[in-house]
């Protein structure tokens, strides 16, 4: 598998986007997933394979975003990030 680029985009400050990324990276790894993760702006037009987001956000995003969108419902939640990741990554 190639890797992985992933984008958090938050809205509810730069610490939160900051805190989504370091708890997907850890997934990743743990899953032995090579990816590279940054968090971006909504503004943002950078090149990625999938979007982290929050449901305040979600409908934004995918209409702005070509690629695959994964809606976190509580940022605080490591099980409902650790779920969706492992998902997407099966899916890929």
């Amino acid at each position: 598998m190639s890797d992985l680029i992933v984008q958090v985009i938050c809205g509810f400050g730069i610490g939160s986007s900051t805190l989504l990324k370091i708890k997907i990276q850890g997934i990743l790894a743990e899953l032995g997933v090579e990816a590279k993760v940054f968090t971006g702006a909504l503004s943002s037009s950078a090149s990625c394979d999938v979007i982290f987001t929050t449901k305040e956000l979600a409908e934004k995003v995918m209409a702005q975003f070509d690629v695959s969108v994964i809606v976190i419902s509580n940022l605080m939640d490591s099980a409902e990030i650790r779920e969706k990741t492992e998902k997407f990554i099966n899916n890929r």
